[in-house]
Formats: structure tokens, sequence, C-alpha cells
């Protein structure tokens, strides 16, 4: 690998601070926008629609550029393309903030999405350069907890600054505070952070990202606008063109692979039955999980009228829950029975979905937070049974070889089934407001929230199932030094993105 001199004490310290704060703003940029969305939308006139897409434009943009940014790093330097993503974000956040309308808002969101793609992949690799094999286990927990953080606290810390109305700017102030944090750790990077390139020089798919990205597209806007528009014949062809270009990209795929070449995602991976099977537990699992980050915060505050800051501290239990069993479940129940706890944690999670459903139905419109915290509780427990080992069942068959590009794909598919989710399970939900014969608004929302729900707990056992496919003990080999920084790093904190 090649890099300059790392460097020590203090200034490493503070180069891990730079690259801490980075990657803290950008997951929380992933979830902290969700409890501020019926305030966006009063302050915007936003349609259901556009709410979805300020969501899903940002996973959507990061899950296509994630594979990109990485090699881009590689060739043109770590330190160099991780400080350009970080003034990006930053100048993305001060656009977000600045939103004058809906549209204004989701192309911001985008560009942050595009420069996380950027930043995030440069920071374990930069670990990789800044410490020692014997000293990376402690970076990489410090790394792995903050990621935790910043993923449970998002909504929390959300309502906590649009409530407080900081200069009057509401729900933008989730965005502006991104400033002060970005331009410090711009300084401290240039300073501190220690430039390092691949030690082989890898190629650009640019044709299977913009091939990726064309066939997403066609399928996400369709299913995010065909409700409002009462599905017109448009909305089904364009998904049909966009299916038809995923298989086109597949198949470019696999022609560059065979020609010897880098493809963005590596077909034969998927011969390997516990790989293909996790990257279906994975969709399984994330569409219904991003579905419920989505729909809890407007059935909240729409349906219940919460106030945003009840609304953020009514998730604290399952908040609390996440960080707890995710620390049980890597250092304890992956080591004592294997993959049954990526079995267990979906259907622990739809137990809790199952009862919310039942809570909310019996309690009605008067329900409290306090109604809420055995169900919220449940689903957060096996959210955490299941984000902290899963990286670890799903590569651990990979042929080292092939480890950067599993891992590439891992992070990628994890952010693709966030949009899809949003997406889904966002239609779902609404389809289910209008469908409501309900009279009151409060009943309206509990039975478009309660029919979503159940779907969402189906969806949970359908992941529980594919688990069961996955290898029954992960590897603990040492992948060693000549494995790629992915690898050897491992996926500590890829789920934090969701």
């Amino acid at each position: 690998m090649k890099s300059t001199a790392p460097p020590i004490g203090k200034a490493r310290t503070v180069a891990l601070i730079s690259l801490f704060m980075a990657s803290f703003m950008e997951l929380l940029d992933a979830t902290i926008v969700n409890v501020a969305l019926p305030d966006i939308e009063r302050a915007l006139g936003a349609q259901n629609a556009e709410l979805q897409w300020m969501v899903a434009s940002y996973t959507l943009a990061l899950a296509i550029g994630l594979i990109t940014g990485s090699r881009l790093g590689d060739i043109y330097g770590r330190k160099k393309v991780f400080i350009i993503g970080l003034v990006v974000f930053t100048v993305a956040s001060v656009l977000c903030g600045m939103a004058m309308n809906p549209e204004m808002l989701i192309a911001s969101r985008a560009l942050q999405g595009f420069a996380s793609a950027a930043m995030i992949p440069q920071v374990l690799s930069s670990l990789q350069v800044m410490y020692k094999p014997s000293e990376r286990a402690g970076a990489m927990a410090g790394f792995s907890a903050l990621a935790g953080v910043a993923a449970v606290s998002g909504p929390i810390l959300g309502a906590i600054l649009t409530d407080a109305n900081i200069f009057g700017w509401g729900w933008r102030t989730i965005f502006f505070v991104n400033i002060p944090v970005g331009i410090f750790a711009v300084i401290c990077a240039v300073k501190f952070v220690p430039e390092s390139k691949a030690p082989v020089r890898h190629k650009l798919d640019l044709s299977g990202v913009v091939v990726l990205a064309v066939g997403m597209l066609a399928i996400l806007y369709p299913l995010t606008m065909g409700r409002e528009e009462n599905w017109p014949l448009w909305t089904f062809l364009m998904m049909g063109f966009g299916v038809l270009v995923l298989v086109g990209f597949v198949l470019l795929q696999w022609r560059e692979e065979r020609n010897g070449g880098e493809p963005l995602v590596a077909i034969s991976l998927f011969k390997s039955r516990p790989f293909a099977a996790g990257i279906a537990m994975m969709f399984l699992f994330f569409i219904p999980m991003n579905g419920f980050f989505l729909i809890q915060t407007l059935f909240l505050q729409l349906g219940l009228e919460y106030p945003i800051l009840k609304a953020g501290l009514t998730m604290i239990p399952f908040s609390v829950m996440v960080p707890v069993l995710a620390g049980i479940s890597a250092a304890i129940l992956a080591k004592k029975i294997g993959r049954v706890v990526l079995q267990l944690g979906p259907l622990v999670i739809a137990a809790g979905f199952v009862v919310l459903i039942f809570t909310v139905q019996a309690v009605g419109g008067t329900v409290t937070p306090w109604h809420l915290l055995a169900g919220l509780a449940l689903s957060g427990a096996g959210f955490g049974m299941v984000v902290a080992p899963v990286g670890i069942f799903v590569l651990s068959e990979v042929p080292t070889k092939f480890a950067g590009s599993a891992s590439g794909l891992f992070n990628t598919t994890s952010q693709l089934s966030g949009a899809l989710g949003v997406a889904i399970i966002g239609t779902i939900f609404f389809n289910g407001l209008e469908s409501s014969t309900a009279t009151s608004k409060s009943t309206v929302f509990i039975d478009g929230f309660t029919s979503t729900m159940w779907m969402m707990a189906g969806g949970m056992v359908l992941a529980a199932i594919a688990a069961s496919f996955l290898p029954r003990w992960a590897s603990e080999s040492d992948p060693g030094e000549d494995a790629p920084a992915e690898r050897r790093a491992g996926v500590a904190g890829d789920w934090c993105h969701d």
C-alpha cells in the first residue's frame, strides 16, 4: 500500500477525530431527516411521494456511488477523495438547509449521498494506514461504537434540533449543524490524515454505474409517483424498462468479468449459495426495516399528532436496545449459536411489529409512548441481533480474491434495499391510508399503519428463512495483510447507513 508516513501521537488522534466526525455526520444524516418529514411537508408543501424521495434519494445515491468512491480513493489518493467528499457533503448540507421547495431538497439530499459515497470508503482504508495490525482492533471498535450511536440517535437528535428552533431555523437546523462540524473535520483532515493509494491501480466501471443508476431510477420513480398519478400506463412500462435495464446490467457485468476486467459487481460471487442467500436475506430484512423507520414517524406525528420531540423520544426503547443486543450478538450469540442468531433476529422484530399492531388496535388514537414501549424494545432488540454479525456470515465463505468486490456489494445492497424499502413500504402505507373507510384521522392512520406492519412482519419471516441458507458458523480465519482493506477491516458499521 503506497502511503505517506502515518501520523503518531496527538496528530494521529486528531486525524482519527476527523475521520470519525465525517462518519458520524454521514450516518446521522441517513436517519435524522425522517423525524422532521412532517415539518418539512408543512414548510415546503411537499406531497407524500416527495417525502419518500427526500429519504430515498440519499440512500440511492450512496448505493450507486459506493464502489466507485472506493476505487477513486485507491486510484487518486484516499485523503484527497475523502476531503473532496467531505467538502461537497458540507456544501450539500447548506443547500439542504436553504431548500425553498421539495425538488431542491431532494436534489441536495442526492448530492449528500454521492458525497458520502466518496467520503466513507476512505475512512476504513485510512484506518489501515494509520494503525498497525496490533492496534487496529481498538480503532475499529471505536468506529463501530460511534457508528451505532449515530445510527440510532438520528431520530432523537433530529427531533431535539428541530424542536429547539435555533435562530428560527426549525427543521433546517438538522442540516446547518453539519457546517461547523464539516469545516473542522476538513481542517483536521488536510493537516493530519495521511495520504495513501492502493498498490494496484484499479479501473473504474463508469458504464456499470450509469446502467445501474438508470435501472434503479426507472423502477423507483414510477413506484413512488404512481400512486399519486393513479397508476397510469407509463408507470408500468417504465418499471418494465427498469427491469430490462437491470438484466442488461447483470449481463454486462458478467461479460466484463469473463473478459478479465473489473466489473462493478462480480457476478460469479452468486455461484456461492451462502453469499447469494445472504444478499437475498439483506434485501428481505432491510426493505421492511427501512420502511418502518419512515412510516413510524409519519404515524406518530401525522396520525397521532405527537409533537416532534415527543415522537423522537418515543423511539428511545428501540434506540437503547439496538447497541445492547448488537454487542451481545457479536460477542456471545454468534459464537454460541452461529447463524441461528440471524434467524432469530428477524423473528424477534416480527414479534415486535405484531405487538405494536395489537397495541395500537387495542388502545386506538389515545395510544401513548408507554403503550408502545414493549413493541419498540422488541423491534430494537431484533435489529441489534442482526446488524452486528450479518456481514461476518454473508462474507465468511467468499474467497479472498473476491473480498473487496463482495464487501462493496454487501454495502451497496444495504443501501439499495433501503431505497427500495422507502419506495415500496411508503407506497403501501399511503395506499392503506387512502383505502381506509374509517371516519377519524387517527383511525385512518391506524388502519394504514397496521396493514403495512403486517406485510413488514411477513417480510421479516422470509428474511429468517433466507438466513437458514447461510453458513452454520462464520469463519474466524485471519485474511492476512495481503487481503484488501475491506476484508481486513470487516464490515464494522456498514449496517448503520440504514
